[in-house]
């Protein structure tokens, strides 16, 4: 692999000379197997904290039918796992959609493809440094300073270095801790589920419990489709996050199909968590706007704290399973924050070595073999936005879940739709059917039409100034009164646009498609030893 030393850091980072082709930027090859990158993708979610952060959101929402909103939403994500599964074959580049996009539908997209997942992960650690900052008072009994927002604040940084700095050392060291602390997650909600339906069905739940009915799985009884789509967007955002496992392709044994189908197969790990969390935890707490219930605004930004020593009781060995939990939730923040910062390095990686942005984001430790200036401008980049939102919003949790479901929306939709148009010359020319037709373009399509619906009500939705908890009034006529949180996810997306258009005078090769130019699955060089093309390498 040819390569050539750039900049004057002291580690003297390496710089691709091959820009595009998989396992050229100077990662470690090879260094994880399907269990590993169905890990990496569960923990990028993390179950336990994206539970904790909305799940008393979503009851808000639709009540009793949480559960069978918890399914559908599952619908779009696993239809676009099939999207990220067959782009992934066809070219495994760590820039997923950024690639992808720029490769089927040209650099423009592309670029501001790669902007949504840069975005989206910034947004995102302002949450996850809050829940983590919180829950780390929390399980050493320091509920004041928990309180404070001042230093909740700044345990909230702490997790952010930290984990930067895991990220930085190696993949391999990142994965090893990501497997403790995805089997710690897994068992404790499987125990906090069991018991708290144990309890409710011998009669020891307390008052506001309820059994669980036929009716809470069907979608008919919901109030109303506002109160449906405003569901389905929190929920979405539940089970973002398992791209992370195609993200780190480069660095996977079997990169074409290894990273595809852990990304499917992570998709249905949630579901079946999710699903049953969700039953429990309704079943156990109720409903109700008031007391234990989920839907409490008091309970709705941080669900399984109280939910877990409700199950567990304050004494004896059910104090312990309640700190447990809580160190849990812990975990689980933290475990998302390194996932979340894995993903956008190396989507910068692959933006810095196709020349959309700045070279110094192509580095790679020479040792580590991960990105250096990518994961660092990562973690800066995080902890400015959270030192920011902390300053403008009451409500970091709430406010920062909301706005992402546009980005997510966004570049997940892009990733499906691409792959529909990549695959599409296959079917076209009657070459391939069956596999190729339906897993690569029906349900890829179906799921992008889905969560670009969901994109476009969302942006009705969150424009209402009494939507979030903050909003901002224009200086100048009509002085509309715009809610935060549409500014926050729209303005992150919208800022791309003018970085995009700077940068194209800078360096304007890619954006003539120098780099990556356009192709489908029939003009693509076929890979080797695949003498009829990416269609045949279809997971079983």
């Amino acid at each position: 692999m040819a390569e050539m030393t750039a900049g004057t850091t002291g580690d003297r980072d390496r710089v691709s000379a091959e820009p595009g082709a998989a396992g050229s930027k100077g990662l470690r090859q090879g260094a994880l197997g399907l269990v590993s990158s169905i890990v990496i993708g569960t923990a990028s979610v993390a179950p336990a904290y994206s539970l904790a952060a909305t799940l008393g959101f979503v009851v808000a929402a639709v009540g009793l039918q949480s559960p069978v909103v918890m399914i559908l939403a599952f619908v779009p994500m696993f239809l676009i796992a099939f999207g990220y599964q067959g782009l992934n074959e066809a070219d495994p580049d760590c820039g997923t959609t950024f690639t992808w996009g720029a490769r089927t539908f040209g650099p423009r997209t592309g670029w501001l493809g790669g902007w949504a997942i840069i975005a989206a992960d910034i947004i995102v650690m302002a949450n996850l440094a809050q829940i983590a900052g919180g829950y780390g008072f929390q399980l050493v009994g320091a509920n004041g300073l928990a309180a404070s927002p001042g230093w909740t604040e700044v345990a909230g940084i702490v997790w952010i270095v930290v984990m930067t700095v895991i990220c930085y050392i190696g993949i391999e060291v990142s994965v090893w801790l990501q497997r403790v602390l995805l089997t710690v997650e897994l068992l404790m909600l499987l125990v906090l589920s069991v018991v708290a339906l144990a309890k409710v069905y011998s009669g020891s739940a307390p008052a506001g419990s309820i059994h669980v009915a036929a009716s809470w799985f069907n979608p008919f009884d919901i109030g109303s489709f506002s109160a449906l789509t405003s569901g389905l967007l929190l929920a979405v955002f539940i089970y973002w996050g398992w791209d992370t496992a195609v993200s780190i392709n480069e660095e996977t044994k079997d990169s074409a199909k290894t990273p595809g189908r852990a990304a499917v197969l992570s998709t249905i790990l949630l579901l079946v968590t999710y699903a049953l969390v969700t039953v429990a935890a309704q079943a156990f707490a109720g409903v109700d706007d008031k007391g234990s219930g989920l839907a409490n605004p008091d309970n709705s930004g941080d669900v399984l704290s109280g939910l877990g020593t409700s199950v567990f009781g304050s004494a004896g060995f059910g104090w312990f399973l309640s700190k447990l939990l809580v160190f849990m939730v812990l975990t689980s923040a933290s475990a998302s924050t390194q996932t979340t910062i894995m993903p956008t390095a190396r989507t910068s990686l692959s933006m810095a070595t196709h020349k959309a942005i700045p070279a110094r984001f192509g580095r790679v430790h020479p040792r580590f073999q991960t990105p250096t200036w990518s994961t660092i401008g990562m973690g800066l980049a995080s902890v400015a936005f959270y030192a920011a939102l902390t300053k403008i919003s009451n409500n970091v949790l709430g406010d920062s879940i909301l706005s992402l479901g546009l980005a997510i929306a966004f570049y997940y939709g892009l990733t499906g739709l691409a792959c529909f148009w990549y695959y599409l010359p296959l079917v076209r020319r009657g070459r391939r059917y069956g596999k190729t037709l339906w897993l690569r373009c029906v349900l890829p399509l179906l799921g992008a039409l889905i969560l670009f619906a969901f994109f476009g009500y969302a942006c009705h939705v969150f424009w209402a100034s009494d939507y979030g908890s903050t909003y901002w009034t224009l200086p100048f006529s009509p002085h509309w009164a715009i809610g935060g949180v549409f500014l926050t996810g729209i303005g992150a997306l919208v800022l791309g646009i003018p970085l995009m258009l700077i940068y194209r005078f800078v360096r304007p090769g890619f954006f003539r498609g120098e780099t990556i130019p356009k192709s489908n699955a029939l003009t693509t060089p076929l890979p080797a030893g695949n003498p009829d093309g990416p269609a045949d390498q279809l997971a079983g």
